[in-house]
């Protein structure tokens, strides 16, 4: 009756690659203003009152660019890997679907692919997330800093899961056929 029950490292393997594919869809960074940006922006905020508006102007964008100093460190707006990452998240979106998939078939029988097969693609998906946790994209700025969010941690987790079941899962048929040297034994 065990033997009919499907291995648990290819059910983690498929999980893992469903979350991935998810993950690519939720908050991988978070952009907020550096305390250098709010006070130019500040600074240009009431140059312009100053340069176009009268002294009811001015009077309100000193009052509003005081306010620029508290979003300073606040996260302002998330990226989903999605939107900052465009041709990357569409290889990690493959490389998922495509452990998957292998994931799915092996477990139903219907293709003989070993559990290290579909772990070289999970190791892949791993290594281009890990790419992005330690080169974030865009350009570095002392006005906007980016910073990782919890998207980009459950991929890592989801990766290293498509990873781990895969490995977890042996090699070849579920049902190995007996060693013939044991055969001797007594």
């Amino acid at each position: 009756m065990l033997e009919n029950r499907p291995p648990r490292g290819l059910l983690l393997s498929a999980l893992g690659s469903a979350v991935l594919g998810v993950s690519m869809f939720l908050p991988w960074y978070s952009v907020s203003i550096t305390a250098t940006g709010a006070a130019a922006a500040q600074q240009q905020f009431a140059s312009v009152a100053q340069h176009y508006g009268n002294a009811n102007m001015q009077t309100l964008a000193d009052q509003i660019g005081a306010g620029f100093s508290a979003v300073a460190g606040h996260p302002l707006v998330t990226l989903t890997a999605h939107q900052a990452l465009k041709d990357l998240s569409v290889i990690v979106l493959l490389l998922a679907g495509v452990a998957l998939l292998a994931s799915l078939l092996r477990l139903a029988d219907m293709i003989e692919i070993g559990g290290d097969q579909i772990a070289l693609v999970g190791f892949a998906a791993a290594l281009c997330v890990l790419y992005r946790i330690v080169s974030p994209p865009g350009a570095h700025t002392d006005l906007v800093s980016l910073s990782l969010s919890w998207g980009s941690w459950l991929a890592l987790v989801a990766a290293a899961a498509i990873v781990g079941g895969a490995l977890w899962t042996p090699s070849g048929d579920r049902n190995p056929a007996p060693d013939p040297f044991l055969d001797f034994l007594p």
